[in-house]
């Protein structure tokens, strides 16, 4: 069954962590640069100590010591899984790999393949060269972070079905870009409904904005718990 990743990006680790409490059952957290740069590693250890696995999603593109170095700091502070661009290539994939300590490691490592606000336009002009197919580069990076070691990937739901069918049952596949029914997509352009996530085989979905900015986000939290089970 998918795991359901809630974004708590709010201004304040006082705030996410008062909407935490009223979520019940709550597994994961996921903290991104705003609010780690406001509030940084003791808001990971409240969550951790609450139960509550963290993602920490910082997303890094370095050179390969640097990014190993990352990867290390965030296995001492308990950060279940955190992110990695894909684009920052083989040698860095497989340095930050081996900082996470492997297959066995309490921190999975999973790589960006292309973000849920770009299309094949603007793809374009970050590769220089023409992108007939957004799926077509998502299934390469996806092959190239996989070979160096890491536990999965994250991809928009509109690649979701053709990664999961390319790399087999068992990597992670983490989705971010989760709307409702007459949800707007704010600024993701590649959106996907929770229970076609689901369908297409996703092992983790990240729902930020439509809890935290409902104006029940209990309720809005519980309707996507129950359409995951």
């Amino acid at each position: 069954m998918a795991e359901l990743i809630v974004a708590f990006d709010l201004p304040s680790g006082r705030e996410a962590l008062a909407l935490a409490g009223r979520l019940p059952g709550l597994r994961w957290a996921k903290i991104g640069p705003v609010l780690f740069g406001r509030e940084g590693p003791p808001l990971i250890k409240e969550f951790t100590q609450r139960g509550i696995r963290v993602f920490l999603d910082l997303k890094w593109h370095d050179i390969p010591n640097i990014v190993a170095g990352a990867v290390t700091a965030a296995r001492e502070l308990g950060v279940a899984m955190t992110t990695i661009h894909c684009l920052g290539g083989r040698a860095m994939l497989t340095a930050a790999a081996q900082a996470a300590g492997g297959a066995g490691s309490d921190l999975a490592l999973v790589g960006v393949t292309v973000l849920t606000s770009h299309d094949a336009g603007e793809l374009e002009g970050i590769l220089g060269r023409g992108v007939p197919d957004v799926g077509f580069e998502a299934e390469r990076l996806a092959r190239t972070a996989l070979h160096a070691g890491l536990r999965g990937v994250v991809t928009s739901g509109q690649e979701l079905g053709l990664l999961r069918e390319a790399l087999g049952a068992d990597p992670w596949i983490v989705v971010p870009g989760i709307r409702g029914p007459g949800e707007t997509p704010g600024d993701q352009v590649r959106t996907i409904e929770p229970g076609e996530a689901v369908r297409r085989g996703a092992t983790h979905l990240v729902v930020g904005r439509p809890i935290t900015a409902a104006r029940d986000p209990l309720a809005a939290y519980q309707r996507l718990v129950e359409a995951l089970d």
